[in-house]
């Protein structure tokens, strides 16, 4: 059955007129009666008494009317339950630097406007992401990245993410206005888990300037990989978001470094396929908020 007539039922009902439903419904008062007379059709019942000008429902019309309203009301929930997609599950994958430092204020937003979404967040190299991307087994990626083109996966750029290569303060290269390329030749680096796309584009450059280098210590945990660069065990390129109460304090320096091949951009991605809800267009809407670099990308040029 319609539910447009059944919209049409409980509008006359409510007017008790043919004349008035018609016009708050938009239809001219032949459709409105044609509608009325298809449902008493399908029930065999009548529906409304006529008594002189007014007008009543039927004891059968009183029964639909619970029901009718009971149905439609049902109905209307569903579409805005499905239109703001309030439940559910989200499975992003994310790298450490980025949960640690950058998305929980996010996240926390995000849960304000969905608290019942159940937010499930997989922390995942670079190459894993985009590999649980492609087979549909999370939702969204939000990863540190270099532009790239892919058939099947949409890339969002969210802003260039600054790193920075830092050391103990006491370092001999804090003595350099600038640090080229050449004069990382032979110092000790701590290091991200293979995988990792920065350390990766870092180690691909140094190689191809013929620069040597040793891998002191690799490490999952950003945490660690400050400890040892305090303690002069060698240096590190980090993300700046992962060491700006570091370089506040002056536990580490910022070694005056750049180089093309090692700019990155926090990125969302999602399969070219997938269907974005209100719940992940929200979550998106969020992070393009924060497009501009944080303010304390200002520590690498003051």
């Amino acid at each position: 059955m319609d539910l447009l007539y059944m919209r049409s039922f409980l509008e006359v009902a409510r007017c008790q007129s043919f004349t008035k439903a018609a016009e708050n419904l938009g239809y001219v008062q032949s459709s409105v009666t044609a509608q009325i007379q298809k449902l008493e059709n399908e029930y065999g019942v009548v529906l409304f008494e006529r008594y002189g000008r007014t007008m009543k429902l039927t004891s059968a019309g009183e029964q639909l009317r619970e029901t009718f309203q009971h149905i439609v009301k049902m109905y209307d929930d569903s579409k805005r339950l499905i239109a703001r997609q309030a439940k559910g599950n989200l499975e992003i994958g994310t790298i450490e630097s980025l949960m640690a430092f950058y998305l929980p204020p996010l996240f926390h937003r995000f849960l304000q406007s969905f608290p019942e979404i159940n937010l499930q967040v997989h922390p995942a190299l670079e190459s894993n992401i985009l590999q649980s991307i492609r087979s549909g087994e999370i939702d969204l990626g939000i990863l540190l990245h270099r532009p790239f083109i892919d058939d099947d996966i949409e890339s969002i750029i969210i802003r260039r993410e600054p790193l920075v290569l830092v050391a103990n303060p006491g370092h001999p290269l804090c003595a350099s206005d600038q640090v080229s390329v050449a004069e990382l030749d032979g110092q000790f680096l701590i290091v991200t888990e293979q995988g990792c796309s920065y350390r990766a584009a870092f180690e691909r450059l140094l190689g191809q300037n013929g620069v040597t280098y040793h891998i002191h210590h690799e490490f999952g945990s950003l945490e660690a990989i400050k400890q040892c660069v305090s303690y002069g065990l060698g240096i590190a390129l980090v993300p700046e978001i992962s060491v700006v109460r570091e370089l506040i304090e002056q536990r580490l320096v910022a070694l005056p470094f750049s180089h093309p091949d090692i700019i990155f951009y926090t990125q969302v991605i999602h399969h070219k396929k997938k269907w974005l809800n209100p719940a992940i267009r929200h979550l998106i809407e969020l992070l393009s908020e924060t497009n501009s670099d944080l303010a304390s990308s200002s520590l690498l040029t003051s």
